[in-house]
């Protein structure tokens, strides 16, 4: 019997290790019965991943990418090798509900080319974990309702059409904010829908999260500033030494209007303020000094 041609590819760039991609490829196994789903693992980290993933779920397919393949470049091969007309883009330590799918691809039959949804915190037990994750996703904890000016990259829907579109776009290697900031750019909304909810379930130490916050910051200002002369880029990197309490104030913010994880967000502030400063320097030293490696060491 003919399988049929998927509804949905799901893009999953593998990074972080088969325990916690393993969660990720099941929660979306689950709903093959409301849609047919493409799983592609876009996988960096070789055999420990691989085999695992193919004796546990052959029907997925496994894109193999070069240890230092970037995220970003990870999601590129795998935009490339989708195959259904809505392609969807999640992390290998998210976990989808159960509707997930069936939201989506609804949202994409009525006109939305763009669907994003909320990023809830799904590793609840250390407290390291919920501090980092309110320092990275407090503002995903209620974002706005409709036409948006953002959207997370870890619980988002686009048309193949789209994509292919903006192609010389996501070939830059860039976040995705540059390719929504293009998308919008070009008088197409992006939708953000609140009720379409993940959750992120991604354990931590102290060390681990602090050195991950300085490598994407410092992949992040040298995007930014590339291009850019020598006094821009001092300048850039002296001003990132004013972040922290910005960063701060932003945070505070988000979670007080979500109405959750208060008291998470009181008890972490020493740890927030240590975040927000290598944040900060990643930042400063980005802009000084280029990526020096980094966006390939973020996981």
């Amino acid at each position: 019997m003919t399988e049929p041609s998927p509804a949905l590819s799901v893009v999953i760039p593998s990074v972080n290790g088969w325990s916690d991609l393993e969660g990720a490829v099941q929660a979306l196994i689950d709903q093959q019965g409301d849609a047919a789903i493409e799983i592609l693992v876009a996988d960096r980290l070789g055999p420990a991943v691989r085999e695992p993933l193919r004796q546990r779920f052959p029907q997925v397919r496994v894109l193999e990418a070069e240890p230092d393949t970037t995220i970003p470049e990870l999601r590129q091969r795998a935009f490339e090798a989708a195959t259904a007309d809505v392609v969807g883009v999640i992390e290998d330590h998210v976990r989808v509900p159960p509707d997930w799918a069936r939201s989506m691809l609804a949202l994409q039959a009525a006109g939305e080319q763009v669907v994003g949804g909320r990023v809830d915190n799904a590793a609840t037990g250390k407290f390291i974990d919920r501090a980092a994750f309110l320092c990275e996703y407090a503002a995903c904890l209620s974002p706005p309702e409709g036409p948006s000016e953002w959207l997370t990259g870890n619980n988002v829907t686009y048309r193949r059409a789209l994509l292919e579109r903006f192609g010389d776009v996501i070939a830059e290697g860039r976040w995705e904010n540059r390719l929504h900031d293009a998308i919008r750019e070009a008088g197409i909304e992006l939708h953000s829908h609140p009720e379409i909810a993940v959750g992120h379930k991604k354990h931590y130490t102290f060390w681990e999260y602090f050195s991950q916050r300085y490598l994407y910051a410092r992949s992040y200002a040298a995007m930014r500033s590339e291009g850019q002369g020598a006094g821009a880029r001092i300048l850039y990197g002296a001003a990132a030494l004013a972040l922290p309490p910005v960063l701060l104030l932003r945070t505070a913010r988000a979670v007080l209007a979500s109405g959750r994880m208060r008291g998470d967000l009181i008890a972490s502030l020493p740890l927030q303020l240590l975040f927000v400063s290598s944040w900060a320097v990643g930042e400063m030293v980005g802009a000084w000094f280029g990526d020096g490696g980094a966006l390939a060491r973020v996981c």
